[in-house]
């Protein structure tokens, strides 16, 4: 998580969603800060006897060579949402080009009213290529979403009219969907995702969009798929960030690394109170509820 100069560094439980260890930079980690910060909690995994079985990060390529060097051949997932999300910006973006191709088909008129029966046509054709530009904008969500019901479908029929590549993005949004389904397993999803990169070679302007498929982080994105107890996203992390962000909106002095710091300190010191003190609470409210 970056904060302003400084960025903060988290291990988070992805089971119990708590922060095991942190550490707070004052400048852009590198190779060998996420090295140290890995060494220091595997010294704290080797001294209470315990061995680290699987990891999940983002797609950021600080991490593959750390992670091997310091906790060798572990199971190393990279963030299903990040990954999906990539790929659905570069379909949103392959849809924004072919709006912006429709508009420089838009006939030039001149100024004022169309006179001639040429002019009549050319202002009809341009009206219904406006048209279409709006409704591909407004609609742009149906290329990306998940489930779509009976009207998105008959609204994204309409909309792919005319336009190949538009079915072919949106059926390529289908296949990305499968590839993170529960039911397959890894190597099942690996020869899925090379029949699908086959299928877009044909098509080179998409490709050329599209080239976050044949990035190397989907298929560790695909490794939680044989494992049931590697957490396929990375929430536990980002739900800890948020939860920092929010605490920030209402303790403003929190901004420099020293503060940074205490206050994680105290945030993980109320975590680790937090079943005692939910139990104090049930007593407190028991003892109430027989005195009234």
């Amino acid at each position: 998580m970056y904060d302003g100069p400084f960025c903060v560094l988290s291990i988070v439980d992805n089971r119990a969603f708590k922060r095991l260890a942190y550490e707070v930079l004052d400048h852009d980690p590198d190779h060998e800060d996420i090295r140290r910060f890995f060494r220091r909690f595997r010294e704290k995994l080797d001294a209470r006897g315990l061995r680290l079985q699987g990891i999940t990060t983002d797609a950021s390529p600080l991490y593959p060579v750390p992670i091997a060097e310091v906790f060798g051949p572990v199971p190393h997932q990279v963030c299903e949402f990040h990954t999906v999300a990539e790929l659905t910006k570069a379909v949103l973006k392959a849809v924004a080009q072919v709006r912006k191709s429709l508009k420089a088909r838009m006939p030039a008129l001149p100024r004022g009213r169309p006179g001639t029966p040429a002019h009549q046509r050319a202002a009809r054709r341009k009206g219904r290529i406006q048209q279409q530009i709006t409704e591909l904008f407004d609609h742009r969500y149906l290329f990306v979403k998940h489930h779509l019901n009976r009207t998105q479908k008959r609204t994204l029929a309409r909309l792919r009219r005319g336009q190949p590549r538009l079915g072919v993005l949106r059926a390529l949004m289908d296949e990305v969907y499968r590839l993170f389904d529960r039911r397959c397993r890894t190597e099942t999803a690996l020869a899925k995702l090379a029949k699908l990169r086959r299928r877009l070679r044909p098509f080179r302007t998409i490709r050329r969009t599209l080239q976050k498929l044949f990035s190397s982080n989907i298929e560790k994105a695909l490794t939680f798929l044989d494992d049931s107890l590697l957490p396929a996203t990375s929430n536990a992390v980002e739900r800890g960030n948020r939860r920092h962000r929010k605490m920030q909106k209402t303790v403003y002095r929190v901004r420099t690394q020293e503060h940074i710091q205490g206050r994680i300190a105290l945030d993980m010191q109320r975590e680790a109170q937090a079943e005692g003190r939910g139990q104090t609470i049930e007593v407190l409210h028991q003892f109430r509820a027989v005195a009234s």
